[in-house]
């Protein structure tokens, strides 16, 4: 790989040997590794060993996970929050595993609405709740440094499953949300 980011410094009309310059195949080589580190990670070996029987059947809502991911289209970042909520159905999982879970998505080359979706079905695979819903607000900025340059945009995604398909439960979900802010 640093091979490769030396060629890319050449194409740019740069000189990898420069004193600024020297590491920099190494640095990026480590931040990408780091960045995409996602795709080493097994989410059943980040869920199994902290999945709980409990009898217990209101929304379980963990708010503002910060994550920073890569655009698959630009390679570049974007970053936001993420808020995960389900109704449990016999089995609840630890909390912080649902901000491991969001990590594991978001250090992958990666689209918002993949994402998105990606963590509500591995809760609603891993424990088999009543429903599972999941928003995204995230800053790209692919549209901030590039293209349309806007500054302020924020893209908001959501995945709704099961019982979180209803407009009431879907509504307390996001109800609880903007409370968060508060």
């Amino acid at each position: 790989m640093q091979d490769l980011v030396r060629k890319i410094l050449l194409d740019l009309g740069e000189d990898p040997d420069r004193e600024g310059l020297k590491d920099t195949p190494d640095r990026v080589e480590k931040a990408l590794r780091f960045l995409t580190s996602g795709y080493a990670m097994d989410t059943r070996a980040v869920l199994n060993d902290a999945l709980f029987e409990v009898k217990y059947d209101e929304m379980v809502i963990v708010t503002n996970i910060d994550f920073f991911s890569m655009c698959e289209h630009h390679l570049l970042p974007f970053f936001g929050r993420c808020h995960v909520a389900y109704i449990p159905d016999r089995k609840v999982v630890g909390l912080s595993k649902i901000a491991r879970l969001v990590e594991v998505f978001s250090r992958r080359l990666q689209v918002q609405e993949r994402m998105t979706t990606q963590i509500a079905e591995t809760i609603e695979e891993s424990i088999a709740p009543q429903g599972v819903g999941v928003v995204v607000e995230a800053q790209h900025m692919c549209m901030m440094m590039r293209g349309v340059e806007k500054q302020n945009s924020r893209a908001v995604t959501s995945a709704m499953l099961g019982s979180f398909q209803r407009q009431e439960t879907r509504m307390e979900f996001l109800d609880l949300i903007m409370r968060s802010r508060e």
